[in-house]
């Protein structure tokens, strides 16, 4: 999947993402600015979720749930990391193996850390109220 979209086009993205994607574990790629934490704010609204969204930089990873209360996602924001034992001290694995949606942004500071079947995304700025998605699918 490769699309040029407008940011007020970006529900419809996040729909067709979830629509094609063929598996639960999402690598978002790009530049800082690129609209990384927009999407997966996105794609978390479009799974249901109530929370709001924001970017985990500070906390490393937000979980997401339903009005019910059941888990959705989890969003990991990799920029901040140091080492990569660091999102192993966290349990990294465990999130890995739940049956949640991830969403890793930053997952080249954990390249040897990430599972062979994870989908990559790639984000890219065209211009102020445009990107462009890849969707590398495999």
């Amino acid at each position: 999947m490769k699309k040029t979209f407008q940011l007020n086009e970006i529900q419809e993205v996040a729909k067709a993402i979830i629509e094609v994607t063929p598996g639960k574990q999402l690598c978002f790629y790009g530049e800082m600015g690129a609209g990384k934490t927009t999407l997966i704010k996105a794609l978390v609204k479009e799974l249901g979720a109530v929370d709001s969204g924001s970017s985990p930089t500070f906390g490393l990873v937000n979980e997401y749930h339903d009005a019910k209360g059941h888990l959705l996602a989890y969003h990991f924001d990799f920029y901040r990391l140091e080492d990569e034992t660091e999102a192993l001290d966290m349990g990294l694995e465990d999130y890995l193996n739940s049956e949640a949606w991830v969403f890793m942004e930053w997952p080249e500071k954990i390249k040897s850390l990430l599972p062979d079947d994870v989908v990559p995304l790639f984000l890219h700025l065209v211009d102020e109220n445009t990107r462009s998605v890849e969707l590398n699918i495999r």
